[in-house]
């Protein structure tokens, strides 16, 4: 690519970035103490709103003019412009939603919303998923505006000092549910918000040890999901004279076989992401992840198990076939009642290449003839598969400022099982890559971070993803 190696972030000297930092933590320990739950725990909540207008006003307190939405009750999202001088193409979107899963406190060891600072972690629901990357990319968006009211402009109006692009920084309602009501609305009536040369989004760039190597792995594609209800019919009667039609009964035989692992299949991107990684893995890990790719798939399920801990296995196993994940289950109305009716409620993961009418033809096929005759299959929500190109100049200034920032880290694409704002944003055309730059201990457990208990983000991983997300804004806007 011919790019630099200087770094825009040795411009700054080192007690500007201490005070960088400790602005972004108090920054998030602020979002993090709004319980901006999605769905709201209480009818008419407005956690969302709340964050959108806490935001707004941190924006506004650097000079620049932020807008918020509410095109839904309680949906806040926000959005913000810093201007280049136009010659440098289309913007650079910041990307990131405002809204969280729900925390129950019994099981935490901290208030899931009081941003407790322990151990060198700030500990609140949120942390990870994903206000962490909201105060990163607001702490950017500060020290950009910052820049402008140095050289005498107004970073709501003037362009800000080096910079050809403009840069967008939009935080949504909604993401947890779907994102139809922030994310979604924003593409059908402000696209304006989202329209840009590229994303960066969340879940990328994080690091985590294998063999003794860091990998960084960056989010390029991400599967598609696909909800269904199933209604199973039985024969309601007395508890007392059990019978085969039971509806809870023929609902566990479905649960069983819509649980069975299906058949591995490998995408470009994951068979890209294994080859790279074992070429620079020792040659146990690297045995295994090679073994991945084997057409047999005992062959390749045995490699899986030796690959690597537990909770890579779950993801890598999730990363290499459509999956479906029986998740709710209702059933019966007394103890003495057998129930004639039940409902299941599965969570399909779909890899880029499978469409809704393949997805739906998965689950009849798996209830077979015995048991489809009796469900009703009811189509719920659906999100495409999404993928972004590895060979674009955003994608080569990632992988190159992650090395950058650390020569023996290996940036390699991936993806991931879950879905993001990305389904959105790809209505647009716009390539959004995972990117929420983190460097971590080798025995952090991210992965178990998203949606757990005692959710947390470490200090000194938000001190070095902090400049690195600043070289990588100023260096493709600049």
């Amino acid at each position: 690519m011919g790019l630099p190696v200087a770094r825009p972030s040795h411009e700054i000297e080192a007690g500007a970035w201490a005070f960088a930092h400790d602005e972004l933590v108090e920054a998030l320990r602020t979002l993090i103490r709004i319980p901006s739950v999605n769905p709201a725990p209480e009818p008419g909540g407005d956690g969302e709103l709340q964050v959108a207008r806490q935001l707004a006003s941190m924006l506004a307190d650097a000079g620049l003019d932020p807008e918020v939405v509410e095109p839904f009750p309680g949906r806040g999202s926000v959005h913000a412009r810093l201007r280049g001088d136009g010659t440098g193409g289309e913007p650079l979107l910041l990307l990131s939603h405002l809204d969280v899963v729900p925390a129950p406190a019994e099981r935490w060891s901290h208030d899931p919303f009081a941003a407790d600072i322990a151990d060198g972690y700030i500990y609140g629901r949120g942390a990870v998923d994903m206000k962490g990357m909201v105060a990163l990319e607001l702490e950017v968006i500060r020290l950009l505006a910052a820049a402008a009211r140095a050289s005498g402009r107004d970073p709501a109006s003037d362009p800000v000092p080096g910079l050809r692009r403009d840069v967008l920084f939009t935080v949504t309602a909604d993401e947890e549910a779907g994102g139809r009501e922030g994310a979604g609305w924003l593409v059908d009536n402000r696209a304006d918000w989202l329209q840009a040369a590229g994303a960066l989004n969340e879940c990328g760039g994080v690091s985590f040890t294998v063999g003794g190597r860091r990998l960084y792995p960056i989010q390029v594609a991400e599967k598609g999901f696909s909800v269904y209800r199933i209604t199973v019919r039985g024969t309601w009667g007395h508890g007392s004279m059990p019978r085969d039609d039971n509806a809870a009964v023929l609902a566990a035989s479905v649960i069983a076989r819509l649980a069975a692992p299906g058949p591995v299949r490998v995408t470009p991107v994951m068979a890209r992401f294994l080859e790279a990684a074992a070429a620079v893995l020792p040659s146990g890990p690297a045995h295994a992840l090679r073994g991945l790719l084997d057409p047999d798939p005992a062959a390749a399920e045995a490699a899986l198990a030796a690959a690597c801990e537990p909770m890579y296995v779950r993801t890598l196993r999730a990363l290499l076939r459509d999956t479906i994940s029986p998740d709710v289950v209702h059933a019966g109305i007394k103890y003495n009642v057998i129930p004639g009716e039940a409902i299941i409620e599965i969570d399909c993961r779909i890899l880029p290449g499978t469409t809704e009418a393949e997805a739906l033809a998965g689950v009849v096929e798996r209830l077979g003839p015995d048991l489809a005759p009796v469900c009703e299959v009811e189509h719920v929500i659906f999100g495409a598969p999404v993928e972004s190109p590895t060979d674009s100049p955003l994608y080569d200034l990632l992988v190159d400022t992650v090395i950058g920032h650390d020569p023996e880290g290996v940036p390699l694409p991936v993806m991931v099982p879950f879905a993001t704002d990305a389904k959105h944003t790809a209505r647009l055309g716009v390539p959004t890559y995972g990117f929420s730059p983190l460097q971590l201990a080798p025995d952090e457990r991210f992965l178990e971070r998203f949606h757990g208990v005692d959710e947390r983000i470490g200090l000194d991983a938000l001190r070095w993803g902090l400049p690195v997300l600043y070289d990588v804004v100023r260096r493709f806007c600049g």
